[in-house]
């Protein structure tokens, strides 16, 4: 999910959104370029008991965040 562009805490938000229609196992990625999304996700990962398993750079800017659906 492309959320670049998008302002805190609009990507957390649409991570939220799309996280919701997610099976247990399943992943999802989200691209952001706002600078607190990382510790954004990161936090709403922990707080919500899910797994963040990547976090890489973007050609162009912003970062690919990884999360898998435990629960």
């Amino acid at each position: 999910m492309d959320s670049r562009g998008r302002r805190c805490p609009l990507p957390i938000i649409d991570l939220a959104r799309a996280f919701a229609s997610l099976v247990p196992g399943a992943t999802i990625a989200l691209w952001a370029d706002d600078p607190a999304a990382g510790p954004d996700v990161a936090a709403w990962c922990r707080l919500r008991g899910q797994e963040l398993v990547t976090v890489r750079a973007l050609p162009g800017g912003g970062e690919e965040f990884v999360i898998r659906r435990l629960a």
